[in-house]
C-alpha cells in the first residue's frame, strides 16, 4: 500500500529475526517506512512457530512482519554480501539481531556499514551489551525473564517462580529499539550525523523491572529490598465475585473513602484511611477487599465502581479482544486482503492527526520481493 505515515520515505534494511527486532520494524512499517526484510535461504525461524495459512507464514510471523518486503540473500556468499552492501548504501536504517561477533564475522558491523553509508542509523538488538562478560551468550525471552528478575517476582506473587504468559522481554525490547532508532533519526535530521545504537535485552529488561522494584535498594545505605510491595502482594489478583471475577484498584484516598462509605465494611478503620497506612499492610488490605467483593455479582460491582469513579474492569481473555465493543468503535482491528483471503490484524494503537499509520499489507512469503527490491534499490539480480 502507498506510504503516508510519519516515516514515509524512510528505508530500513532489516536483518532481525523471531520477535524482538521484527516487532520494532513492524511498527516502522506501519508508520510508512519501506522495510526490507533480509532473510537467509531457510528464512526466519518465526515463520514456522505457530499455525498459519501455509508453511512459512505462521500467525506470529505474519503479525510482526506485515507490510514488509522479503529479500533472500545468502550472506555466506560474495554475491549475497555485495547485494546487501548495495541496499545498505541506500538505506536510512540498518537493524540486526545477531550477536556482535556474528555480524562482524559477516563483514557488516557498524564500522563496515558506516564506511558505506556514514549517515546511516545502525541499530543492534541482541541479548547483552558487548562490553560485559555476558556478551557472547545467546538470549531468548525465557532466559531474559529469568535473568532480569521477572520470573522471581512471579514467585513472590504465587509461591512458584514462573514466566509471564507473554513474551514480555521480546516485545519491550522491540519497543525500546523503536524509541532508540527514532531518537537517532531525529538527531540525524538536525545534524546529518549517523550513529550506532545498542539495545541489549538484558539491560533493557533490568531497567524496566527496576522502575518500581529498585525502590529502597537505590539508597545508600539501602532502606529496603529491591521490591515494590504492592505489586508482589499475594492477594493482588483479580477479585472473585459471587458469579465471576473482576479487576479493581481502590487506590487513592478519595477512592478509598468512597468505597468505604458505599460498602460500610466492618473492618474499615482509621488504620487504612490513608495511602501510607494501606501501603504498610497492602496484602491484608487486598485480602479484605477480596472478601467484601465475594458478596455481590460482577455486574453489581462494576456498576457501583463506575458510579464511584473507581477503576474496574471485567476479566477478559485475549480472544475476547476480537469482539470488544470499544476496540470495534475506535477501529482498532484492520482487515487486509491477502493471497489467503482477509486477515484481521491488531492495528496501530497510536493516533496521528496528519500522518496516521496503518497496516500496509500482509506478511511476505520467503523471498517474495527479492527481484523487485534489488531493482528498486539499484542492484543487479543475484546469481
Amino acid at each position: 500500500m502507498p506510504s503516508a505515515g510519519p516515516l514515509s520515505g524512510v528505508k530500513v534494511v532489516d536483518l532481525t529475526a523471531v520477535v524482538a527486532g521484527p516487532y520494532c520494524t513492524q511498527i516502522m512499517a506501519d508508520m510508512g517506512a519501506d522495510v526490507v526484510k533480509v532473510e537467509a535461504p531457510q528464512g526466519d525461524n518465526a515463520r514456522y512457530i505457530s499455525v498459519g495459512p501455509e508453511p512459512g507464514l505462521s500467525g506470529v510471523f505474519t503479525n510482526v512482519n506485515r507490510g514488509k518486503r522479503s529479500v533472500v540473500l545468502d550472506l555466506q556468499t560474495d554475491a549475497g554480501k555485495d547485494a546487501l552492501r548495495t541496499l545498505v548504501a541506500r538505506a536510512d536504517v540498518f537493524i540486526h539481531s545477531m550477536r556482535a561477533a556474528a555480524i562482524a564475522k559477516l563483514g557488516f558491523d557498524y564500522a563496515a556499514v558506516a564506511d558505506l553509508n556514514p549517515s546511516i542509523v545502525y541499530t543492534n538488538c541482541y541479548g547483552y551489551g558487548r562490553t560485559g562478560p555476558y556478551a557472547a551468550r545467546p538470549a531468548y525471552d525465557d532466559t531474559i525473564q529469568a535473568e532480569c528478575g521477572l520470573a522471581a517476582v512471579q514467585e513472590e506473587l504465587t509461591g512458584t517462580a514462573g514466566y509471564v504468559g507473554s513474551i514480555m522481554a521480546d516485545k519491550i525490547c522491540g519497543l525500546t529499539a523503536v524509541n532508540a532508532t527514532m531518537m537517532a533519526l531525529f538527531h540525524r535530521e538536525r545534524t546529518g550525523e549517523g550513529q550506532e545504537v545498542e539495545v541489549p535485552m538484558f539491560e533493557t529488561m533490568a531497567a524496566f523491572m527496576l522502575v518500581e522494584h529498585a525502590n529502597g535498594a537505590m539508597f545508600d545505605p539501602p532502606l529496603g529490598p529491591a521490591l515494590y510491595p504492592r505489586t508482589v502482594a499475594r492477594n493482588r489478583r483479580p477479585y472473585q465475585t459471587s458469579d465471576g471475577h473482576l479487576a479493581a484498584l481502590i487506590y487513592n484516598d478519595k477512592q478509598w473513602q468512597a468505597f468505604i462509605d458505599a460498602v460500610k465494611p466492618a473492618w474499615a478503620t482509621d488504620r487504612y484511611a490513608t495511602m501510607a497506612g494501606r501501603a504498610a499492610d497492602i496484602d491484608t488490605v487486598y485480602g479484605l477487599i477480596g472478601d467484601a467483593l465475594r458478596e455481590r455479582t460482577t455486574a453489581e460491582w462494576l456498576a457501583l465502581f463506575d458510579e464511584l469513579g473507581i477503576p474496574a474492569s471485567p476479566l477478559r481473555s485475549t480472544g475476547d479482544l476480537f469482539t470488544d465493543p470499544h476496540l470495534d468503535a475506535v477501529g482498532f482491528f484492520e482487515t487486509v486482503q491477502t493471497v489467503h483471503g482477509p486477515v484481521r490484524f491488531p492495528g496501530v494503537p497510536t493516533g496521528f492527526s496528519r500522518t496516521p499509520g496503518r497496516v500496509r499489507g500482509g506478511a511476505p512469503r520467503l523471498g517474495e520481493h527479492t527481484a523487485e527490491v534489488l531493482a528498486d534499490w539499484g542492484q543487479e539480480p543475484v546469481k
